[in-house]
């Protein structure tokens, strides 16, 4: 390199090392399977008159044959390398691709859409047919005429002097059935809105009977718990004044034995069991007598409100039982009247019918 000339350097020429085959191989499946038309990209497929249109099927198709061409690729290069006498085609170098190219003779333009032009032609002159004339057949025979005067033929005054009065006479016929027809629905709306009326006032009062009736129920329920709930506690203090009383006879047993002991050994004079018997034990006697009493008291007034509510209920229920059967008849009544009332409709109908 020299200080006033450019850098210039010079290698000896070499071959360039690479691991694939020069020539390609023939008898490999795959290079003999492309050369099959119906596998070929470049043939198209469809309308050659529009864009080709690649469906998602197709293009899973595609990629499912692209990926199988490179595993078959990559199985191919990762096998040994052996004599062939034509070798593929080398990879492209990075940010390339190859693409398919037309090695024929004679190069074709290849187009989405074919070449398209407006052609017109011109005819020749000719003129039309004209239309054949209709065929009317000659005339024969002679004309005659005749005069008619007013009055001839008939009197509209006098002829049309019926019609009307039919006219008439069915327009107010019909008027008056449309009036008795207009009568009749007023009639049976309003009948409609008393019987809405009074459907609605005894469900109001079925409504109230059962809230009543629902409020006894829930009162005859909170009762019962209660007296259940009573007794179960009279039964509880039963048993504790049992327990407390059996507690008693022990202790008294015991006591006295336990004083006639020490009585008999001299360690207590006998003012205190006279004492004993003549004030202790009286008064624990009446005091039970007196808890029992008003044990039974209690029982008996209890039993007297049981019974009491039990008979007014039964008192309740007899009155319902007596209302049913009363609001079941009035129904039947009811019902009677309006299958009445329905007849005499349809009797008026008929009659309506029959006058029209």
């Amino acid at each position: 390199m020299s200080g006033t000339g450019a850098y210039q350097f010079a290698a000896q020429p070499k071959s360039v090392g690479t691991r694939k085959q020069k020539y390609r191989d023939y008898e490999d499946p795959e290079i003999l399977g492309g050369t099959n038309i119906m596998y070929d990209a470049r043939v198209v497929r469809g309308s050659t008159y529009a864009a080709r249109v690649v469906s998602q099927a197709q293009q899973e198709n595609q990629n499912r044959l692209e990926r199988e061409r490179q595993m078959r690729k990559t199985k191919r290069m990762r096998r040994p390398a052996k004599k062939s006498r034509r070798p593929p085609t080398p990879e492209p170098v990075p940010g390339r691709k190859h693409i398919d190219v037309q090695t024929e003779e004679y190069l074709e333009e290849l187009t989405d859409r074919p070449p398209e032009r407006d052609q017109i032609t011109q005819t020749d002159p000719l003129m039309d047919r004209p239309p054949s004339p209709l065929f009317v057949p000659a005339k024969i025979g002679r004309d005659v005429s005749t005069q008619i005067e007013p009055g001839d033929l008939f009197n509209f005054a006098v002829e049309v002097e019926p019609i009307l009065e039919v006219l008439v006479g069915k327009t107010l016929e019909q008027a008056m059935d449309e009036v008795l027809e207009e009568e009749e629905l007023a009639n049976i709306r309003k009948h409609r809105a008393a019987f809405e009326q009074q459907r609605n006032i005894e469900l109001a009062e079925v409504q109230r009977l059962e809230a009543e009736e629902q409020r006894r129920l829930a009162e005859k329920n909170r009762r019962t718990r209660q007296e259940s709930i009573r007794v179960q506690q009279e039964e509880e203090v039963m048993e504790k004044v049992a327990a407390r009383g059996f507690a008693k006879t022990y202790l008294t047993d015991l006591h006295h034995a336990v004083l006639e002991s020490l009585v008999q050994s001299g360690h207590f004079f006998d003012p205190v069991e006279k004492e004993v018997e003549s004030v202790f034990m009286p008064w624990l006697f009446d005091a039970a007598a007196g808890h029992l009493e008003n044990i039974t008291t209690a029982r008996t007034i209890t039993e007297n409100i049981t019974k009491g509510v039990l008979q007014a209920q039964q008192v309740h229920l007899d009155a319902y039982a007596r209302y049913v059967k009363f609001e079941k008849e009035r129904q039947a009544a009811l019902e009677v009247l309006r299958k009445q009332e329905q007849e005499r409709l349809a009797r008026l109908a008929e009659d309506s019918d029959g006058d029209g």
